[in-house]
């Protein structure tokens, strides 16, 4: 049985996720002094730890930069902030995944169960063009560089790189995100498009995602 450590100040959702976890087979802990974090993290000998940005003392996003000094155990950020700008910085960090609430519960247990499998090796490893998918840290990398990746980037790279070399709707990729509760809009996808695409070319991928005019996007 995995132990997921939970690290957030609000009671109510503490124990909301820790009745969550124990209903879905998990073995929970979970912080209520935050004084001494890092140390009470490292000593409850968990397997993932579910973590919130906004924590008295040191920030999640501090705290998480601590932790990995010392261990690799996986990390979820679990957070009301929105802006892409504390996404890229806490995968920075080392953030196995990101999730906002109000969160979907089956979604969260599903990222859960995702970054546990990676972490004990059972996950596979995917490649795009020579380019290494590191889904844990939501990455890129040619092996010398290696550029980070929103959430909305990363499903829709996944999205298409699963269907690679055939047309992707805007209506699909629209789907995938929601399904994933990330909702945008029109002009947010094409935003997230425009800037994965940046990203690719900055790995020597360009062109790698082509429009097809009134049908939608192949990854060649």
């Amino acid at each position: 049985m995995s132990k997921i450590y939970i690290v957030e100040d609000d009671r109510a959702i503490r124990e909301e996720l820790a009745e969550l976890l124990r209903n879905s087979g998990y073995d929970t802990g979970y912080l209520t002094e935050f004084s001494n974090s890092k140390a009470e993290i490292l000593a409850a000998g968990a397997d993932l730890i579910l973590m919130d940005i906004n924590i008295p003392s040191l920030n999640g996003e501090e705290l998480l930069k601590e932790i990995r000094r010392e261990c690799d155990i996986p990390v979820i950020m679990v957070t009301s902030r929105t802006s892409e700008t504390d996404e890229v910085l806490s995968m920075s960090y080392g953030a196995d995944d990101y999730i906002t609430k109000p969160y979907n519960p089956t979604i969260l247990l599903l990222r859960i169960s995702a970054v546990l499998k990676r972490a004990s090796g059972t996950a596979t490893v995917q490649t795009y063009s020579g380019l290494q998918v590191n889904d844990a840290k939501g990455s890129l990398t040619d092996g010398r560089r290696e550029l980070i990746l929103t959430k909305n980037e990363m499903i829709i790279f996944r999205f298409m790189l699963d269907r690679q070399g055939s047309i992707v709707t805007r209506d699909e990729l629209m789907t995938a995100l929601w399904d994933n509760d990330e909702f945008v809009n029109d002009n947010a996808l094409t935003v997230n498009i425009s800037r994965l695409r940046s990203k690719l070319a900055e790995l020597g991928c360009e062109d790698a995602i082509e429009t097809r005019k009134k049908q939608g996007y192949i990854l060649k």
